[in-house]
């Protein structure tokens, strides 16, 4: 059950977009990106030394990141499907150019936020590229080829990832301040609900949470 006060979430999410607007000003020079909605939960009475670090995706109803930068790794299938979509694609000898050169395979998955690759090359990937794209934490997702390719590809951008490791605080971007704000309350309160229910002690777990834009001051929800 959520401890969020629904009228308190929907003022919150209002003020945000209507700041983040205010700041679109005409006269001055616009932006080239649309602000992220983004979600803070501080956490308490957890010790990252001596509890179970948990990690928990949930695919949000609501377009998250359309801006995510999701790179196909193709057979000849997807090569052309994704070309016809008009999506960054890449081949096996596009991979093999990288000659399991370190700084070329890293640059590369820093272009792309993530990667899904055809079914039938997955397990070849590792011998092309060497190990640098799982120590990215950036290996490729399976494509099959039944699969909806724009459909993945807007899962992977509905997608958030809540993961504790040293710090007591997680975030995630659940949104963008262009959405409409039952569709920002919808993923917020969906998120918070599932890393609650990812926490060893659920609410007694969480110190607090704020939501806030990329460029604009955070507000407290809980």
């Amino acid at each position: 059950m959520s401890k969020i006060n629904a009228e308190a979430l929907v003022e919150s999410i209002t003020k945000i977009i209507q700041d983040s607007h205010q700041k679109n000003d005409p006269t001055k020079p616009k932006r080239k990106f649309h602000e992220s909605f983004d979600l803070q939960v501080n956490l308490k009475n957890y010790d990252t030394q001596k509890d179970k670090r948990f990690s928990g995706s949930i695919k949000l109803p609501r377009l998250a990141r359309p801006g995510l930068r999701v790179g196909i790794i193709g057979d000849a299938f997807h090569e052309e499907q994704a070309k016809k979509l008009d999506l960054p694609n890449m081949n096996v000898e596009d991979l093999k150019k990288l000659n399991k050169n370190k700084k070329l395979i890293k640059k590369m998955c820093k272009k792309y936020d993530a990667f899904l690759a055809s079914e039938t090359l997955i397990k070849t990937i590792p011998r092309i590229v060497g190990p640098h794209m799982n120590r990215a934490g950036k290996f490729p997702t399976a494509l099959a080829a039944s699969d909806d390719m724009l459909g993945r590809v807007h899962e992977i951008r509905s997608t958030v990832k809540f993961q504790l490791k040293k710090m007591l605080v997680l975030g995630a971007a659940v949104g963008h301040v262009e959405m409409s704000i039952d569709d920002l309350k919808l993923n917020t309160t969906l998120a918070i609900n599932f890393l609650v229910s990812l926490l060893k002690k659920n609410w007694q777990n969480v110190k607090a949470i704020h939501i806030k834009s990329t460029m604009g001051a955070p507000q407290r929800i809980y």
